[in-house]
C-alpha cells in the first residue's frame, strides 16, 4: 500500500480509536496530507483544525493523540511534532532507503493510470505569414500537454489545423499579383513563409494608402474601408476562389506550398509534430453541410441579406454568423466541419484546442452549436486558452510587420547560448559540429522552459537574456543539473542494490520524496493541462539535488554503502530531470 494511503487509512482509525468516531461519517475519503513544508521538520503533514468537532479537544492537543497513535501504529512513521495544528509526521530512514532501491528494481517510468482518447490541436497557423513568438507558445504547449497526457496514460493523438483559406490569404495572394513580379522563394532566397507575409504587410500598406485616398475625397472611415480598392479585389478573389476558379486556385496552390516547406523547417527546428494535419480548405464544406442541414432543421435562421446565422440568446451568448450573405463561409462554419471530422478519423472522447484566451468565446459558441445540432462530441470540446507572449518593446502585429518571427528567434536563442557557454569556458575537447549542437540544445531549452513555466492562463513577458542562465530558475540551470551528474556517473557502471540500514541525511531524504511524488505531479499536470507544473517539479527536483551536492560527497565517500546510495540518488535523480525535460520537449546534454 501507498505510504500516503496507509498513513491515512490510520488516521481514521485513530479518530475511531480516540474519539469514537466513524471514519465514514468524518469523510475519511477526504482526509488529506501533504509534503511538509520546508520551514518545519517532518515528510508530511495533517492538518486537524476541521477535525476538532470530532475530537472536542484543542487543536494541539488533537494532533499530539493523533501523532502518538501514528507513531504506535505505523511502523514508517518514526516521529512527529506539532506546530499549533499542524501534525507533522517524519519517516523511518529505513523507509526512504528501502523506497529508492524499490525504484533500482522497478521501471521508474512506467505509463500512468488515466484513460480516455484525447485528441490536441495545435498550432493551426494561417498561410498568409510565417509562425511568430505566439504560435511558439502555442505549439510548445501543445507538444507539452500531448506528452504528458500521453504519459499519464491516455492514447492521444496529435494534429495541425492549417488556416489555408479566407480573406487573409487572398491579402498576400492579390498584393504578390498585383506587385510581387513572379518573386518565388528561390530567386527571393526567402524562406516561403517569409515571403508570403511579406506581401500580407504589403496589402496592408497598400490598404492603408488606399483608405486614405479615399478619406481625402470625403468618404467616412467606415465607407473607406469597405471601398478600398485592394480589399473589395481581395473580396472577388476569395468568391471566386470558393467558386473553384482554376487560376486562382492554382495560384493559391503555389503560394501555400511555399508556406508548407518553410513551416516545415521551422516545426523540425522546433521539435513538434502531428500524427496528422487537417486543412480548412477540406473541412469549411461539411460546415456549410452543417448550417445548411442545421437551417432546415430551425436551428439556425436566415437574415433578410441571405446570410444565416444562430441565436443563442437563450444560452446566455449573442447572435453568431455562420455563413456569408455572399455564401462565403467564416472561422465557425469551418470549425464544425473540422469538429465532425476529427471525430469521423478518431473517436476521440475528448478534442483540446489550443487557442489563446481571445478566442474563449468562440469556443463557448462552437460547443452550444455543435450540442444543438446533437454531436456526440460536443461535451468533449476544450479550450486550452493562453495568454498573450509581450516582448519588453511591446505588442506584436503581424499586418503590420513588427511581429517578432519563430526563425529569428528562436537563431537569437542560438547565438545568445553560444555567448553565454563561451563565457563560462568549459567546452574544452568538443569538436566544432559538438558546440554547435549544444548551443541549439541550451537556446531551445532557454525558449520553451521560460514559455512552459508559466501557467498557460496567465499573459507572460518574454526576455532571450533573461531565459539563458545557468544559474536561476531556467532550461539552462536544469540541463547543467544533469551534466554535472553525468560527469560523476561517467566512470560508473550502473546502479546496484544498497544496504537498507545505512544512515542518511535530511537532503538525501528530501531529494527521495521528491522523486516519489513525480508520478502524481504528471498526473496533476495532465488533469489540468499545464506544463507549468512539470516544469516547477523539475527546477525543485535540481535545487534539491544541487543541495544535496554541495553538502555531501559522492565519489569521495567512504563508507561502501553510503557511497552508492548516493550514486543511486545520481542515477534516478538523472533519469527523472531527462524525462520531465522531455516533457517539455527539452533535450539533456551530457555535457555543458
Amino acid at each position: 500500500m501507498e505510504i500516503e494511503k496507509k498513513i491515512i487509512e490510520n488516521i481514521g482509525k485513530a479518530f475511531k480509536h480516540l474519539y469514537d468516531a466513524d471514519p465514514i461519517t468524518i469523510g475519511l475519503e477526504n482526509l488529506k496530507i501533504e509534503p511538509t513544508k520546508s520551514s518545519f521538520e517532518g515528510n508530511y503533514s495533517f492538518v486537524v483544525f476541521p477535525y476538532l468537532r470530532q475530537s472536542k479537544k484543542k487543536p494541539e492537543e488533537t494532533a499530539e493523540e493523533i501523532g502518538s497513535y501514528l507513531k504506535e501504529n505505523v511502523s514508517e512513521v518514526e516521529g512527529f511534532n506539532v506546530v499549533k495544528g499542524f501534525l507533522n509526521l517524519s519517516l523511518s530512514q529505513e523507509y526512504w532507503v528501502g523506497y529508492l532501491n524499490n525504484i533500482l528494481t522497478k521501471p521508474m517510468f512506467g505509463k500512468g493510470n488515466l484513460t480516455g482518447k484525447i485528441m490536441v490541436e495545435y498550432s493551426s497557423p494561417n498561410t498568409n505569414k510565417p509562425l511568430h513568438l505566439g504560435h511558439i507558445r502555442n505549439n510548445l504547449l501543445g507538444y507539452s500537454v500531448s506528452e504528458i497526457m500521453s504519459y499519464a496514460g491516455y492514447d492521444v493523438k496529435k494534429v495541425n489545423l492549417i488556416n489555408d483559406r479566407g480573406i487573409h490569404i487572398c491579402k498576400s495572394m492579390y498584393a504578390w499579383q498585383l506587385l510581387g513580379n513572379g518573386e518565388t522563394p528561390d530567386s527571393s532566397g526567402l524562406k516561403g513563409d517569409h515571403l508570403v507575409g511579406k506581401y500580407y504587410v504589403e496589402f496592408d500598406k497598400l490598404y492603408k494608402k488606399e483608405i486614405a485616398t479615399l478619406l481625402s475625397e470625403g468618404k467616412t472611415e467606415d465607407e473607406a474601408k469597405k471601398q478600398a480598392p485592394c480589399i473589395l479585389a481581395a473580396q472577388e478573389m476569395l468568391l471566386r476562389w470558393e467558386q473553384g476558379d482554376p487560376e486562382t486556385i492554382t495560384l493559391w496552390k503555389k503560394m501555400n506550398d511555399w508556406v508548407y516547406q518553410g513551416f516545415d523547417f521551422t516545426y523540425k527546428r522546433m521539435g513538434v509534430n502531428f500524427d496528422k494535419m487537417y486543412y480548412e480548405s477540406e473541412t469549411y464544406l461539411l460546415g456549410k453541410e452543417f448550417v445548411e442541414s442545421g437551417l432546415k432543421a430551425g436551428v439556425f435562421f436566415k437574415k433578410e441579406d441571405g446570410s444565416i446565422w444562430v441565436d443563442l440568446s437563450k444560452e446566455g451568448l449573442d447572435e453568431k454568423l455562420l455563413l456569408r450573405a455572399d455564401g462565403t463561409s467564416v472561422y465557425m462554419t469551418q470549425d464544425m466541419g473540422t469538429a465532425q471530422m476529427k471525430y469521423d478519423d478518431y473517436g476521440c472522447d475528448k478534442s483540446i484546442y489550443v487557442v489563446g484566451n481571445e478566442q474563449e468565446y468562440h469556443f463557448k459558441v462552437l460547443q452550444v452549436i455543435l450540442q444543438k445540432l446533437n454531436k456526440p462530441y460536443a461535451p468533449g470540446i476544450a479550450h486550452l486558452s493562453y495568454g498573450m507572449v509581450e516582448l519588453p518593446d511591446g505588442k506584436m502585429k503581424s499586418r503590420e510587420g513588427t511581429v517578432v518571427d519563430a526563425d529569428d528567434l528562436m537563431e537569437e536563442m542560438h547565438q545568445t547560448a553560444k555567448r553565454k557557454t563561451e563565457e563560462l569556458g568549459k567546452t574544452d575537447g568538443m569538436s566544432s559540429e559538438q558546440l554547435e549542437e549544444l548551443y541549439e540544445t541550451i537556446g531551445q531549452a532557454a525558449l520553451k522552459y521560460y514559455l512552459l513555466k508559466v501557467d498557460p492562463k496567465r499573459k507572460m513577458m518574454f526576455n532571450p537574456d533573461d531565459s539563458i542562465d545557468f544559474q536561476g530558475d531556467t532550461g539552462p540551470f536544469v540541463q547543467y543539473t544533469f551534466a554535472r551528474i553525468q560527469s560523476i556517473l561517467s566512470n560508473i557502471e550502473g546502479k546496484e542494490a544498497h544496504a537498507a540500514n545505512i544512515e542518511i541525511h535530511p537532503s538525501e531524504i528530501n531529494i527521495v520524496q521528491h522523486l516519489k511524488a513525480f508520478p502524481k505531479k504528471v498526473e496533476d499536470a495532465a488533469i489540468a493541462m499545464s506544463p507549468a507544473i512539470i516544469a516547477s517539479y523539475v527546477f525543485d527536483l535540481a535545487k534539491l539535488y544541487n543541495k544535496f551536492y554541495n553538502e555531501l560527497s559522492i565519489l569521495g565517500e567512504q563508507n561502501k554503502d553510503k557511497k552508492q546510495f548516493r550514486l543511486n540518488l545520481c542515477f534516478v535523480v538523472a533519469e527523472t530531470i531527462e524525462k520531465c525535460l522531455g516533457l517539455l520537449g527539452i533535450k539533456a546534454p551530457e555535457r555543458m
